[in-house]
């Protein structure tokens, strides 16, 4: 029987009944795992139907806010939710105009209401992303299909000059 890993705080895991989860706190002899669907629970240091998605070191300190970050992560990659996203204040009551050669065709349309489709294309990859992710396609299809996704994202970037926050923004492949 090989030893068990000793999973840190922030480690991603995938339970055969509960889902994707995070742990969040160790204890002597189990773990508290935040799921997404059933919330915390206490799961044993020797359980071993669980797949180890991302391990965290156990003796390696994690910050509150890396656990958060972790656990936000999660929620981006595993689920509908939907956060709030904001338009960066100098976009604020603006506008996008559209002036093709003729300008009697001109379009305008309040520039929250493209940013907020921007968005929606931003957060639809990422479903997309978590269904690919959790297919049955075989890995070389997953990584064919993910490596467009990337591309999207990267042909999306310029406009993340609309996004308030740099976490926000699109990211293509990094160099």
């Amino acid at each position: 029987m090989a030893e068990q890993q000793l999973l840190g705080i922030g480690s991603r895991v995938k339970h055969p009944a509960y889902g994707d989860g995070v742990v969040i706190r160790l204890h002597k002899v189990a773990y508290d795992v935040c799921f997404m669907v059933y919330g915390i629970k206490q799961v044993g240091k020797e359980y071993d139907k669980w797949e180890i998605i991302d391990a965290v070191p156990a003796e390696e300190g994690v910050s509150f806010n890396e656990i958060e970050k972790s656990l936000i992560k999660v929620l981006r990659n595993f689920s509908d939710l939907q956060e709030i996203t904001e338009l960066g204040n100098r976009w604020e009551g603006g506008k996008l105009i559209l002036e093709p050669g003729d300008p009697a065709k001109a379009k305008e349309m309040p520039i929250e209401s493209f940013f907020h489709k921007i968005v929606m294309v931003r957060d639809r990859l990422r479903v997309m992303e978590q269904r690919i992710n959790s297919s049955n396609l075989n890995d070389e299809e997953k990584v064919n299909l993910q490596q467009y996704i990337t591309r999207i994202y990267g042909s999306l970037t310029s406009f993340n000059v609309l996004f308030k926050y740099k976490e926000d923004h699109f990211k293509g492949t990094k160099s």
